[in-house]
């Protein structure tokens, strides 16, 4: 079943940036603990720090503009969000972010191109939803075929 620490630590590096579901739920799986227990720990870890982003998105986007000014280069990350929010807008950018860019980031540029608060918490929350599923099937499957073939 795993220790209990090993669960706080999933749901600790869930909420990351840049490790989130996508990498915390499919290790955790892999290394044998319990695929139910880390999908939903995988899931609220990442929502947490979504949250936090989404409601503090005011301090943060001031403190941004204080350290880099007011004329920065884009990065290739936000470059392919801002392709994805005029494509598919806000259900698009936070249906996509878990796999491209991030879901925190998906969260802060959709509330930079105008985005709702309440409309960027539903999406990125059912977003984060499927994907923490879809991470989870996967990685327990994939680890029941290799022990089927290996």
């Amino acid at each position: 079943m795993g220790n209990v620490w090993e669960y706080i630590v999933v749901f600790l590096l869930a909420g990351v940036p840049w490790i989130e579901i996508a990498a915390a739920i499919p290790i955790a799986i892999i290394s044998g603990l319990q695929p139910v227990l880390v999908v939903i720990l995988g899931f609220a870890g990442n929502l947490l720090t979504t949250i936090l982003v989404i409601y503090l998105f005011e301090p943060i986007k001031n403190y941004l503009f204080k350290k880099r000014g007011e004329l920065k280069e884009s990065s290739k990350r936000e470059a392919r969000a801002k392709r994805i929010w005029n494509k598919y807008g806000l259900p698009g950018l936070a249906l996509l972010g878990p796999i491209l860019i991030g879901i925190h980031i998906a969260a802060f540029i959709g509330l930079t191109l105008g985005a709702a608060k309440n409309w960027t918490l539903l999406w990125t929350t059912i977003s984060l939803l499927i994907w923490s599923i879809v991470f989870g099937v996967t990685a327990y499957y994939g680890v029941e075929a290799f022990k089927v073939f290996f």
